[in-house]
């Protein structure tokens, strides 16, 4: 594969001191490094910036941009807010808890925990209105595998139908029963 890993995702920050101590103080994720420059490198527009970078784990980084200097931030009215989100995975359903408890001591509203059955997970918003999940695995190798083996066919029948694929339906019984 020629990707090795996600270098950093970066998102734009209202205020880049608010958006740091956020992460910081809510996830524990280290602050790395900062950039601030007039001009965007590989443009060379004009464009006034702070970049920041904060360690999400694993060699993941989670940059942000303040550009004072550009319209108010927006979002895609056409998508709904569930959708664009950052997941970041938890050890287990005992951090994730843990964490729920903590956001809500900050007075952070949280969603869940969710049930997914490949994992659960909480849902709530970082200052700049990103949607955030947190998830715990509880997928078995068996479930992920044949998952992966259904993928294509569910893939197939999506792109001609664009209506939702049974296929995997088995996920959401009780059991880890054979789809009918």
């Amino acid at each position: 594969m020629l990707v090795e890993r996600i270098h950093h995702v970066a998102y734009r920050c209202r205020d880049t001191r608010q958006t740091v101590e956020f992460y910081r103080d809510t996830l524990g994720m280290d602050f790395l490094l900062a950039i601030s420059e007039d001009r965007v490198p590989s443009t060379k527009d004009v464009n006034p910036y702070m970049h920041v970078f904060l360690d999400a784990g694993c060699g993941n980084v989670l940059a942000f941009f303040e550009i004072p200097e550009s319209p108010p931030m927006g979002r895609d009215p056409n998508t709904p807010d569930w959708v664009q989100h950052i997941a970041f995975k938890v050890a287990d359903l005992e951090i994730l808890n843990e964490t729920k408890l903590r956001l809500e001591a900050r007075g952070v509203d949280v969603v869940g925990p969710t049930n997914h059955e490949l994992f659960q997970s909480i849902y709530f918003f970082d200052p700049n209105g990103h949607r955030l999940e947190l998830a715990a695995d509880t997928s078995t190798p068996e479930m992920l595998a044949r998952l992966h083996a259904i993928a294509p066919e569910m893939l197939e029948e999506w792109t001609r139908t664009r209506r939702p694929v049974r296929q995997a339906a088995w996920l959401h019984n009780k059991e880890f029963a054979e789809p009918t």
